[in-house]
């Protein structure tokens, strides 16, 4: 069976069953395609949900922007798993494969007949790796563990909305899923650890990350700031609790970031800003100091920013300090940086032509290996190609799409 990816990829050789949907799974198994695994995505005829989602860029579309961005470099197959005979085919491919990534509500995969336990014995070998909003009970059962979850619940519970926004304003979600996208990439960290391990014992693990506990995670500085404090902290706008200058100011025609914490920085800063006074033996010099006097600083050093224009700044302050604009899409799209990382990658869409962008894999190697990406396959597009790797014959293949096990 052949991936759709280069085969010099590090995970070449890895198959993964792909059972998701939506963002958070689909992302988990995108990466793994990414690096070379072959990634075989089992759907139901009508397809995941995602598939018929927007934005599409024609009539002839056969899925949208949503899809096409995650699911690049994987293969199709379409099954009904309910069936006996889809069951046998599925039974046959984990038999052949390495790990297995899904995203179901808890319960759904024991409905099925495929629990971990199950599999595990077709198997020994099997990574078999899961999403949930409040993770499954084999690793802790949470008395949320019945309720579903999207990324908004996760960000809500796990404290990233609390402190999003501004301080009198309402709490906020952040722009990107990172409720779905950063569990997914720490059940990525988690899955090849298990490879690594399978390797050596033979025996796969169950891996599963809770979108609630992923949170948590990525708001460690609440947990430590309220144990060492006391506080309950909160929203504080674009603006850091224990630093200063750092966050968002305003330029004569957009925004542009600066993060000065150290003293050294804020030297630097200062001497730009023709501000030698604040430094030295000045109060400010010290970074405590203007933590404590954040609002002054903030003021201090947006009164400056706002007489230049971005790119005066960024010729004052690019390469000095941390400091970058604001930028919209059309801009990063256009950025030679983004250029020369291949940040943005094109492809043809199956079903119209179109060429479409989306964005790349930020994790490099020392020897590329990046090829144009095979984009989201269509609905079944690699059905009867991988039942004919698993060793069915062409008239076993027919049976099986004139019975409706496979599309």
């Amino acid at each position: 069976m052949q991936s759709p990816v280069p085969a010099a990829g590090p995970l070449r050789g890895v198959r993964v069953i792909d059972l998701t949907h939506m963002l958070a799974g689909p992302y988990a198994t995108m990466l793994l395609a990414d690096f070379g695994a072959e990634v075989v995505k089992i759907e139901p005829h009508q397809g995941e949900f995602i598939r018929r989602s927007g934005p599409f860029v024609s009539e002839q579309d056969a899925y949208g922007g949503y899809f096409a961005s995650v699911n690049r470099n994987k293969s199709s197959m379409c099954m009904d798993l309910k069936s006996p005979e889809g069951r046998e085919i599925f039974l046959k491919l984990v038999a052949s494969s390495d790990a297995l990534i899904e995203n179901f509500r808890v319960g759904v995969m024991e409905r099925l007949g495929f629990s971990f336990e199950f599999l595990r014995e077709v198997n020994p070998r099997l990574v078999y790796g899961c999403i949930r909003g409040f993770g499954d009970p084999r690793t802790g059962r949470s008395p949320y563990v019945e309720w579903p979850a999207y990324d908004v619940i996760a960000q809500a519970m796990g404290g990233l909305m609390e402190i999003t926004g501004e301080p009198d304003g309402q709490p906020m979600k952040t722009g990107p899923g990172l409720g779905d996208i950063f569990p997914a990439s720490l059940l990525v960290n988690g899955v090849l650890a298990a490879l690594v391990d399978a390797r050596g014992t033979g025996k796969g693990r169950f891996v599963d990350v809770a979108m609630y506990d992923a949170m948590v995670s990525l708001c460690e500085r609440l947990v430590y700031q309220h144990s060492f404090t006391g506080e309950v902290p909160t929203r504080l706008g674009n603006a850091h609790p224990f630093f200063a200058p750092f966050g968002i100011y305003h330029a004569k025609d957009g925004w542009i970031a600066i993060a000065a914490p150290s003293d050294e920085l804020w030297e630097t800063l200062a001497t730009i800003m023709g501000r030698s006074d604040l430094t030295g033996d000045h109060p400010f010099a010290r970074s405590v100091e203007r933590t404590a006097a954040r609002d002054e600083i903030v003021g201090l050093v947006s009164d400056w920013t706002a007489l230049h224009t971005v790119d005066a700044l960024k010729e004052l302050l690019g390469g000095r300090i941390p400091f970058g604009p604001v930028q919209t899409v059309e801009q990063i799209v256009t950025d030679e940086h983004v250029a020369a990382r291949r940040m943005v990658r094109e492809m043809a869409h199956p079903a119209s032509g179109a060429r479409v962008h989306i964005a790349g894999q930020p994790v490099k190697f020392d020897t590329p290996y990046e090829a144009e990406p095979s984009a989201a396959p269509l609905l079944g597009a690699d059905t009867d190609r991988i039942l004919a790797d698993l060793g069915y014959r062409p008239d076993d293949i027919r049976g099986f799409r004139e019975k409706g096990v496979t599309r």
